[in-house]
This record gives C-alpha cells, structure tokens and sequence, in this order.
C-alpha cells in the first residue's frame, strides 16, 4: 500500500512574505483624498456661481449681437463722411458730458461709437457709447459701454456678475476664491484618478456611486486642463493675487509697456483740450490725427483718445483682441499733426503678451466663436462635475451619516521628509495666493480640532485604549 504525496494543504504553512515598504504616496493619498473632499464641499458653492455665469458670460457675445443689432450696425452706403462730422452729429444729439474717445466704423456695415463720459446717468466707470451711422450721419442710439471689450448693458450686467455678483470690491473676492481653488481641486482630482487601478475607473457596466465616481473623473480628466487656465487666467487681474502677479512681472522687466502721450516739439501744448467744449476736436482735428496713425500702419479697428490736458497729446490705438491681436498705439501731436510715439505690440515683452493673450482667451474673445463655445463647454463640465461630485456625497452617506467623510488625520502619517517640504511650499504659494492659503490653513485647523475633540470623547466614553494599561 503506497502513501500518497502530502498535498498543498499538508504542507507546514510557510511565513507570509513581508509587506513592501511604502513609499511617500502610500500615506499622501489619503491626504489629497481628504482635502479633494473638503475643498470639494466648501469652495464648490463658488465654484458652480462662477460657472453658472462664466457660461452666460460666453454665450453674451451672440447675445448682445442680436439686442443691440440696430445699434451696431448700419445699411452699408458709398462713402464714409468725415469722423469729425460723425462726432459732430453725436455732440448735437447728446450735448452732456466730454467725448473721451472715438471708435471709427471697423466696417462696412458697422457703426461709428462715440463715447461720452460725465454724462448724467451713466454709472462710475462706465461711457454712454453714441452709434453713428458712418454714411449718412444718423444719430442709431445710445447705450451704456463698458471695458476695452465694448460690452453694452447685457454682457456689463453678466460680466458685472461673474466677476462680483455686483457687490463691488468685496465681492471679487469670491471669484478669487473660486480661481484659486479650480486648479488645487483639478490637480487633486487627477491624482486620485490615475492613482485608482484601471479596473474601477470603468463607467460602462457600473451603477450607483460607482458609475457616479467614474463620470466624474472621466469628465474632469478631459476638462482639467482647461480648468488649468482659467485659475490661471482668472488669477491675472484678480484683487489680491492678481496684484501680486503685476509686481512680479514688473520685477521681472515683464510689465506691459505704456506710450508716452506728451505733445512733443515747439509747440506742443497749444492745441490742448482748452477751448474744445467736450468735443474731442483739438488742434489739427479728428480727421488729419487718424491720417496720420493710418501712415504708421494703424488699421481697423482703432480707438482715438482726445488730449486729457493741454499738455498731452492724442492716442490712436488698435483694439483688436481677437486673433491676430492688433494692439499697436500711437501718439499723435495736437498742434502739428506728427506722430511723437509709437508702441507695437510686437515689442511687448514675452509675458506681457501671454498676459494679453490669456485674458482673451478666457473672455472669450481671441478666437470669437470657437473660443466662446469652448468657455461654454467647459463651464457646463465643471457644473456637471459639481453636482456630481455632491451626489457621490449624498450616495455615500446613503445608508449611514449623511456625507461620511474621509477620515480625520491623514496628514499625521505623512513622514516628516516629505511633510516639511510641501508644508513650505503651501506657506509659499498661501502669500502669493492669499485665498488659497488662508482657506487651507483653516481646513487643517478645523480638521485637527475636531479630531482632538473626537478623540477626547473616544476616551471619555471607551476609556484608554490597550497601550495605556
């Protein structure tokens, strides 16, 4: 009788092999979980605010094009007249106020505005734009005007709102807070993504919180360079951000150069505004000052700027934002007509253009349409990311408390070598981004005192654990 071989099982079980050792993500996932939810939570409510607007700002452009299109534009005719008599035709129609600028028609079919500011009416920081049809003269309307970008009262209003829920000052805050969290909220989002085995990153064949989970990174993935950005772009003319960036390009010899708009020669100051009774006609005239910006290779669209003193002289300049920018500006002498100074924008140092170019981009108005149904799109990404993200929060907690969080006290595990560093760095990027680093600094201090206080009622009501005894 023959014994047969021990199997597997008869074996004397062998010692489990040992753990890998783990390396600095191991405890700085639970970390960047942990912040993605809190950030997530909290700053998400401007998040969706700057969204919801952001998308009725994109869409405005077209918009404004069809409420204000018997403004705008004119019955196209043979000969343009003169500026000076289009302007003379505004001055008569609406005598208040002081031209402060003049933008000739760009185009055939497309009206002469002439932007008046003191006029009764007219809110702080805004012109009251008076269209003129270039041909014959008429006198088509008159509608508030705001920013370089020309908007009239709709895309003022949506504007206004994105940017300060029409608050003023304090409320530009918000959209700061809301630029400086997208990025901190996309990067973590992508770590955590990538980091998630292949497998549970399926939407197809998924339910419940699963599929919720795999919708929301899906989207955020394809969306988060675009998110990128605009924190990016938003940040640039931001309130407190924004200023630190200007004195950083400043420092860097970055800074966007100005044109130097004093009359020049003998007889520089003798065709001041003195005398000129608002109307923006000074010294050699409107037309001959366009003439001369025309000889330098200034073409359409221009916006002419009247002296400001008796001083100074008159500024012709390109206001096209669109590509290819036309930013170039001259300086053009009241008295003689000459040209004192030229600025190109190809001149412009290499960060002031990537300034220009990115707020463009994210008004909307570099690429036109293309441009404006890419905000759009990523506007309703990042609505759809939120209310997904707030319904895996819901799903979560389900069954449970409502909104389980992650765990408290995922920073205490990180090791001190890798700790120390990102704290430095987070303490550095809070003062350049102040409404980043004071939200942050209050997550990790909320955190640390509801988890003394758990723990406190952990060993009131459980008493002290094993190691105490």
């Amino acid at each position: 009788m023959t014994t047969a071989p021990p199997t597997a099982t008869d074996e004397a079980p062998q010692p489990a092999p040992p753990a890998p050792p783990r390396g600095a993500w191991a405890p700085l996932r639970p970390l960047i979980l942990r912040l993605h939810f809190y950030a997530g939570v909290l700053v998400a409510p401007f998040l969706l605010v700057a969204a919801v607007t952001g998308l009725l700002y994109a869409a405005s452009f077209q918009a404004e094009e069809i409420v204000y299109r018997h403004e705008t534009t004119v019955p196209v005719g043979d000969r343009k007249l003169p500026v000076s008599r289009q302007v003379a035709a505004a001055r008569e129609a609406h005598p208040q106020g002081t031209v402060t600028a003049v933008r000739p028609s760009p185009e055939a079919d497309a009206a002469t505005r002439v932007l008046l500011t003191g006029v009764p009416g007219v809110g702080e920081d805004h012109v009251l734009a008076v269209f003129v049809d270039p041909y014959t003269a008429e006198v088509r309307g008159a509608l508030e005007q705001y920013g370089s970008t020309g908007a009239l009262p709709l895309r003022t209003w949506i504007d206004e709102f994105h940017r300060d829920l029409h608050l003023g000052e304090n409320g530009r805050l918000y959209s700061e807070l809301a630029a400086s969290w997208l990025w901190v909220i996309s990067a973590g989002g992508l770590v955590l993504w990538f980091s998630r085995r292949r497998a549970l990153r399926r939407v197809r064949g998924t339910a419940g919180r699963r599929r919720t989970l795999g919708l929301h990174g899906t989207v955020g993935v394809w969306a988060a360079a675009g998110f990128f950005f605009l924190s990016a772009t938003g940040l640039t003319w931001s309130a407190h951000a924004g200023t630190t960036i200007d004195e950083l390009r400043t420092s860097l010899g970055q800074a966007t150069p100005s044109l130097s708009a004093t009359a020049g020669g003998e007889h520089g100051g003798h065709g001041g505004a003195a005398g000129s009774g608002g109307s923006g006609e000074h010294g050699v005239g409107l037309d001959k000052v366009l003439a001369a910006a025309r000889a330098k290779g200034l073409g359409d669209p221009v916006e002419i700027v009247p002296p400001a003193d008796a001083e100074s002289a008159y500024v012709v300049k390109q206001v096209q934002r669109s590509w290819p920018t036309k930013q170039d500006a001259v300086a053009v002498d009241p008295a003689s007509g000459e040209v004192t100074d030229v600025l190109r924008f190809a001149d412009h140092p290499v960060l002031a253009k990537l300034t220009r170019w990115g707020i463009d981009l994210h008004t909307g108005v570099l690429f036109g349409l293309v441009n404006q149904i890419a905000l759009m799109l990523l506007a309703l990404c990042l609505i759809l990311l939120i209310v997904w993200g707030y319904r895996m929060w819901w799903q979560r907690g389900r069954d449970r408390a409502f909104g389980r969080p992650v765990p408290r006290g995922a920073w205490q595990q990180v090791p001190p070598q890798v700790l120390v560093p990102l704290l430095a760095a987070v303490a550095v990027l809070g003062y350049f981004v102040p409404l980043l680093g004071i939200p942050l600094a209050a997550f990790l201090a909320v955190d640390v005192v509801l988890g003394e206080i758990a723990y406190r009622r952990g060993r009131r009501t459980y008493g002290p654990g094993p190691a105490a005894k």
